[in-house]
Formats: C-alpha cells, structure tokens, sequence
C-alpha cells in the first residue's frame, strides 16, 4: 500500500504562522504530525517545530506502532520543549497542539494532545473523528452544546492539554483502525477545521485525484467562509492529506 502524501500551511493574515507540519516514511511504516503553536515573542513557532522535529526524529529512532510508543514520542516531544523553556525563560510560556498518526501496511493509530484534529475517511465519509482537549469539546461530551455549536463557542479556543505543561502527559490515543487502499486521512489544526465543515472534507475528497487537489478545494471552502465572517480574526491554518492506494508490484 502507498501513503501519498501532501500538505498545506498558511500564516493566513497573521504577522508569523505558529503552525508546523512534516512526516517521515520509513520502511515497514510512516509517521505524520501537525502541531499549532501557542504563545508569543516566537514561543509558538518554536513549540510547533520542536513538537514535529521531536516526534519524527523519535519514530524514526525506534519505530512503533503502539500506544507505548506513540505516547513515547509525545514524551520525547515534552522533554524537548520544557528543556528549552528552562534554557530560555522568555519561552517558558510557549505551548503547543499536536496530532500525529503512525500507519503500517495494516494498521492506522493516532494522538493528539489540545485541538488538532485527526479525520479517517472511508468510501468518502468520515469514520473516525479525534475529540478535542477543549473546554467547548467538554461541553459537547457532557450533552451542554450541540456539536454543531463547538466551532462558534465562546470558549472554543481555551485548551485543556497541550505539550509544554509541566504535567504528566495524557493524550488521547486511538484505538488500532484497520486501514485499506482507498482511504483517506486529513490531520489539521483548528484554523483549518474551523472554517471547513465536515461534509465539505467529505465532497472535497470525493472530487479529487490526489491529496493536492483535496487540500486545494478545502482551502478554497475555508477562504470563502472566512470572507463571509463578520468580526473575522483569521489564524494560522495547517493540514496533512493522505491518500491510500495498491502499491506497484
């Protein structure tokens, strides 16, 4: 099976993009992160890219695919950033999202920890959703907000995790998803999902050959809601396409 790959960042009307993405393919399995960094004077740029640099470099010392180990990469992510947080105090408030996923052949699993998301589509319809550490996520899994409602909430942008709080760790790490030629991943920050709804992920996928061309028609779903906003504050916005389709023989 072949994982083909692509991605798209923007800083999106923003004076910097607190936002970083990349991925690694290796032999028996691949690995794809998205983090969206959080506080000021460059700590959320340098949060995101650690975050990234941190869990790939990790993966690709010791390849996994499980919850022992996805959440070993995230610790390894951890240790970096609260490293540079005490080597440099005025980036001891930087924080970051982060959503990763490692796929075999096989298998898909993925973690995240703040509100980068993961989606898992199938025949073109989403069958697995990863549920943001916010406290409007809360409010949805308590039955207070419609989920309709959790993109507009007051309080949607205030997180209950994220790397960089000098706390033990407790992602959220999916259960092992079984994975074939057809589907479908889209990992994204909040500045990307907010503004694309999910049944325009689904007909986005459904008119596109590659993961360029999805990233492309959603991008142009997110320019277009986030022209008819009123009080628009425009963020950073980040995803990571993949399409699975048969390998050569």
């Amino acid at each position: 099976m072949e994982f083909v790959t692509d991605s798209l960042t923007s800083q999106h009307g923003r004076q910097t993009n607190q936002d970083y993405a990349g991925y690694i393919l290796l032999d028996r399995l691949g690995c794809w992160v998205v983090a969206d960094g959080l506080g000021g004077h460059n700590g959320g740029e340098t949060a995101s890219r650690l975050a990234v640099e941190q869990v790939l470099a990790a993966c690709e010392a010791q390849p996994g695919l499980s919850p022992e180990a996805l959440a070993g990469y995230l610790q390894r992510a951890q240790n970096a950033i609260l490293a540079r947080q005490a080597a440099q105090p005025e980036l001891a408030s930087m924080r970051t999202t982060v959503v990763l996923m490692v796929a075999d052949q096989h298998t898909a699993m993925c973690t995240h920890l703040g509100d980068s998301r993961c989606y898992h589509f199938r025949q073109g319809q989403i069958i697995f959703q990863s549920r943001d550490h916010s406290v409007s996520q809360s409010l949805v899994n308590s039955g207070e907000l419609a989920p309709e409602a959790l993109r507009f909430h007051e309080d949607r942008n205030r997180l209950l995790k994220a790397l960089g709080e000098d706390v033990e760790l407790r992602p959220s790490i999916s259960a092992p998803q079984e994975i074939q030629p057809g589907d479908a991943f889209l990992l994204c920050t909040d500045g990307f999902w907010e503004y694309v709804l999910e049944e325009e992920m689904q007909a986005s996928l459904a008119g596109a050959a590659t993961p360029r061309d999805w990233l492309r028609l959603m991008e142009e779903c997110l320019r277009q809601r986030a022209r008819m906003r009123q009080n628009n504050r425009p963020d950073n916005y980040t995803a990571i396409g993949i399409l699975l389709k048969m390998g050569e023989k």
